[in-house]
C-alpha cells in the first residue's frame, strides 16, 4: 500500500477525534442518487470535509478548475482492515495522477459499516502548494468518484463511470431553506407550456397575487422545475407590473419580446427576484421581507422563463414556476432589487478569439446621487447579489466606489460556471451611500468563437448584470450603462452610417467596403485578431456612455439618458492570498538562509580576531 504511517490512525485516535466533534453546518448531496454526500464547516483559515460514500473501497473527492480532471487538486482515501487512510494528489493537464509532495490533507477519521464509508479531513484554505487550489468564496468545481476497492500498491484503481461533478461555493453556500413549519405559500407556475424547438425561448405570463387584507412579507422563494428540464429552463425573472393592466390578460401566457406581445405586458419592467440555472431557493435575513398586500406592493407579476433548447428538441412541455411563501409576521425592513451592469443591447459586443476580454457597467454616482438623495438620503443595505453572465462569462465582479476610492466588492466569483448562478449573501451587509458608483465588471472568454458576440437574450449571446437584493426599498429599479457605439464603429473604419435610422440594426454607409451593411455584419466582417480585440477592449472601456436610471414602473430619473464619461479606475491590487503566500515563501528563504549567514558572520570574526 502506498500509505504513510504519518496518516494512518489508530481506532483510539478516531474515537478521539470523533467525540471532539466538528460542527458540520452546510451539506450537498454530489450525484442525483444520493450514493456521494458531503458535509461541511469552515472558519477564517480551514475548511474540514465529511463525506459519506455507498462504497467499501476508496473515496475521491477532488477540487477542479473546469470540473474535469485535469489540473485538479485530490485526496484519495478510504477505510482498510479497520485503519483509515488519506493520500493527497494532484492531476497533470493530461489528468495523469501523482502523489503530492506536500500533503497538505490532515485526516481526522474514518470508519464504514456493511454498505457506506465515511472520512473527515480538513485543509486550510490556502497551502500555498501550487498543486493546491486555493478554496475562495468564489464557484468551486467538486469533482468526485469512488470504487469498490481500497487503493493497492500501484495507486488507485480507475474508478469508471462511479464519477461526477458539481459546482458549489465552500464559502459563501447560500442561505438557509429551514422557515417556520406550516407557513403559507402560493405557486406561480406554467401549466403545460409548449416549448418551441428553437435555440432560445423567453416565455412569460401574468399572475395575479393573493388578495390580502393586510400587510405580510415573502420570507422565501424556492424554484419549482420539473423534473427532467433542469437544463432547460436557464433563469426565471419575476417582474411587478401596473396595477391598471388589461384583466383579461392575466393568466394568459405569450412569447415574451413578441411582436404580437399583449400591451399589458409591456407594463411589467420592475424586477422582483431572480433565480438562475443551478440555483436553490432564497430566504430573505429575519429582518427583511419582501412585502405585499399593501397599496404600493405589486399586484399583478410577470413571471418570465428562458427555456435554452440548443438541440432543438421537439414535443416538450413545461410546467415550472417559483413557490413564495408568505407570513403574517412582518420583518422591519421592505426588500427591493436593483438590476445594475450592462444595459442589454446590441452594443454590448465581445470580439472573436478572446482569452480575456473585459466588459464593465457602470452605476453611476450620478444615478445614485440623484435617486438615493430623494429617497433615502442615509443609503441602502445590500445584503445579497447575483451575478449573472452567459456561456462565455468566466469570472464576474460586482464593484463598489466611494469618493473615487475602490471598497472591497460587494460580491466576486472568479469562477463562474454559467451552469450554478444563485444569490450570494453578503456576510456583512453593505452600506450603499448616495454619490456612490459601482461597476459590474465581467471577464469573457471567446477564444472558440468565429464572430462578434452580442449582447442579447440567447445564452449564445451575452450579458453583464448583478441584482441587487437591499432594504429599504426606494425607486430605483435599474442603475446601468452602456459604451457609445460610435467609438466602436470608428475601431473598426466606420465613417457614416445612413441616416434617418429606420432600420434595427442600422446600415452603414461608409467607407464602400462596409456600405448598405447592418453595423453588425460589418463588425463581423472585421479581421479580428487577438491583439486588435485587445486594443478594442482597451478603447471601449474609455468610451463615453449612456447612463440608465430607471424608478419602478416605466419613469425615469432625469439622469436617465444622459452621456457622461467613466470614472478612472485604479490598478488592480494584489489579493490577500498571494501576500499571504509571499510572506510565508519569505519566512522560509529565511530560516534556510540562517545558517549560511551564522557561517559567514563566524568566518568575518575569525578573520578579524586573526588580524
Amino acid at each position: 500500500l502506498i500509505i504513510t504511517p504519518l496518516i494512518l490512525m489508530t481506532a483510539g485516535q478516531l474515537l478521539h477525534n470523533n467525540a471532539s466533534g466538528t460542527r458540520f453546518v452546510h451539506s450537498a448531496a454530489l450525484d442525483a442518487d444520493g450514493r456521494y454526500n458531503i458535509k461541511w464547516g469552515f472558519d477564517e483559515s480551514t475548511i474540514t470535509f465529511e463525506v459519506e460514500v455507498e462504497t467499501r473501497g476508496y473515496i475521491g473527492f477532488g477540487l477542479s478548475p473546469t470540473g474535469a480532471m485535469s489540473s485538479s487538486d485530490i485526496v484519495i482515501g478510504g477505510v482498510l482492515s479497520g485503519s483509515p487512510y488519506l493520500l493527497d494528489y494532484y492531476t497533470d493537464s493530461n489528468r495523469k495522477v501523482h502523489k503530492d509532495a506536500l500533503q497538505s490533507y490532515q485526516l481526522l477519521y474514518g470508519r464504514e459499516n456493511d454498505t457506506h464509508t465515511v472520512l473527515a479531513f480538513s485543509r486550510n484554505l490556502q497551502t500555498c502548494d501550487d498543486n493546491d487550489k486555493v478554496i475562495t468564496g468564489s464557484t468551486v468545481r467538486v469533482i468526485w468518484a469512488f470504487h469498490a476497492e481500497d487503493v493497492g500498491v500501484s495507486g488507485p484503481v480507475y474508478h469508471g463511470m462511479n464519477r461526477g461533478r458539481k459546482s458549489l461555493r465552500l464559502l459563501n453556500p447560500g442561505t438557509s431553506s429551514s422557515i417556520p413549519a406550516g407557513t403559507a405559500f402560493f405557486d406561480l407556475q406554467n401549466e403545460e407550456v409548449p416549448v418551441p424547438h428553437k435555440d432560445t425561448t423567453y416565455w412569460c405570463q401574468i399572475f395575479k397575487f393573493p388578495e390580502l387584507k393586510k400587510k405580510h412579507h415573502i420570507i422565501r422563494i424556492e424554484p419549482m422545475i420539473q423534473k427532467g428540464h433542469e437544463n432547460l429552463v436557464h433563469h426565471i425573472l419575476l417582474y411587478q407590473c401596473d396595477s391598471n393592466l388589461n384583466k383579461s390578460e392575466i393568466d394568459r401566457g405569450h412569447e415574451c419580446y413578441h411582436p404580437n406581445m399583449p400591451d399589458s405586458f409591456f407594463t411589467c419592467e420592475t424586477v422582483l427576484f431572480a433565480w438562475a440555472i443551478g440555483g436553490e431557493g432564497f430566504t430573505y435575513p429575519p429582518h427583511v421581507g419582501m412585502s405585499i398586500g399593501t397599496s404600493i406592493d405589486p399586484v399583478y407579476v410577470q413571471m418570465e422563463i428562458h427555456f435554452d433548447n440548443p438541440s432543438l428538441q421537439r414535443g416538450i412541455v413545461d410546467s415550472s414556476g417559483l413557490r413564495l411563501y408568505y407570513s403574517p409576521s412582518l420583518r422591519r425592513y421592505d426588500a427591493g432589487v436593483i438590476e445594475t451592469g450592462v444595459w442589454v443591447s446590441l452594443y454590448h459586443m465581445l470580439p472573436p478569439g478572446m482569452q480575456d476580454y473585459i466588459t464593465e457597467g457602470h452605476c453611476t454616482q450620478e444615478c445614485l446621487q440623484e435617486s438615493l438623495d430623494s429617497e433615502m438620503p442615509s443609503g441602502i443595505h445590500v445584503f445579497a447579489v447575483l451575478l449573472h453572465a452567459h456561456l462565455a462569462g468566466r469570472a464576474i465582479r460586482a464593484r463598489h466606489f466611494r469618493q473615487q476610492v475602490e471598497l472591497q466588492p460587494l460580491a466576486s466569483d472568479d469562477q463562474f460556471d454559467f451552469n450554478f448562478q444563485e444569490f450570494q449573501p453578503l456576510s456583512q451587509e453593505r452600506i450603499i451611500l448616495p454619490g456612490d458608483s459601482l461597476i459590474t465588471e465581467c471577464r469573457y472568454n471567446t477564444k472558440g468563437r468565429m464572430n462578434m458576440t452580442w449582447g442579447g437574450l440567447s445564452t449564445r449571446d451575452e450579458m453583464c448584470l448583478s441584482y441587487l437584493l437591499y432594504y429599504p426599498r426606494v425607486n430605483l429599479a435599474r442603475c446601468e450603462s452602456l459604451p457609445e457605439i460610435t467609438g466602436q464603429l470608428k475601431f473598426i473604419g466606420v465613417k457614416e452610417i445612413q441616416e434617418p435610422v429606420t432600420t434595427w440594426p442600422f446600415v452603414i454607409k461608409s467607407p464602400k467596403k462596409y456600405s448598405n451593411l447592418l453595423f453588425t455584419e460589418a463588425m463581423d466582417k472585421y479581421k479580428w485578431t487577438r491583439k486588435r480585440g485587445k486594443a478594442f477592449n482597451d478603447i471601449v472601456r474609455k468610451l463615453p456612455i449612456n447612463v440608465r436610471c430607471s424608478k419602478i414602473g416605466q419613469d425615469e430619473w432625469s439622469i436617465q439618458g444622459v452621456i457622461i464619461s467613466p470614472p478612472e479606475l485604479k490598478s488592480e491590487q494584489t489579493s490577500a492570498a498571494v501576500v499571504a503566500c509571499r510572506n510565508v515563501s519569505e519566512i522560509q528563504c529565511g530560516r534556510s538562509l540562517a545558517p549560511l549567514l551564522t557561517a559567514c558572520l563566524l568566518l568575518i570574526l575569525q578573520t578579524c580576531l586573526h588580524l
